[in-house]
């Protein structure tokens, strides 16, 4: 079992970049897939981007593959997601998750096991 913690959100200006972390104090997101989603009020939770923690393959949602680069510290048991140029599109509460679902199901939040609490990312025009 892993309880992921996130941080890093903020507000920013559109155009200015963020990195947001995702750790685990209490046990290793080794095995697991790491996933980042988003949700604005009233909508589903997004997928962003997800890492599987062992091997590194990644996989990102077309909105932000230019943009966002998700990446891991085996160290320290953490996992990033580096967001560059940033829109207010991008506001929304971000989530980091856990799973070890195959690849074809890192899209989908129902696959997911583990989940932070959020943290809130305002990109303002």
């Amino acid at each position: 079992q892993v309880q992921p913690v996130e941080s890093g959100g903020g507000l920013v200006q559109a155009g200015d970049s963020l990195r947001l972390s995702c750790a685990t104090s209490e046990s290793t997101f080794s095995g697991y897939t790491i996933g980042w989603f988003r949700q604005e009020p009233g909508k589903e939770r997004e997928f962003v981007a997800a890492i599987r923690f062992s091997g590194g393959s990644t996989a990102y949602a077309d909105s932000v593959k230019a943009r966002f680069t998700v990446s891991k510290d085996t160290a320290k048991n953490t996992v990033y997601l580096q967001m560059n140029s940033l829109k207010p599109d991008d506001t929304a509460l971000y989530y980091c998750g856990a799973t070890k679902v195959v690849r074809s199901g890192w899209s989908n939040p129902a696959h997911y096991y583990y989940w932070g609490q959020g943290t809130q990312v305002t990109v303002s025009s």
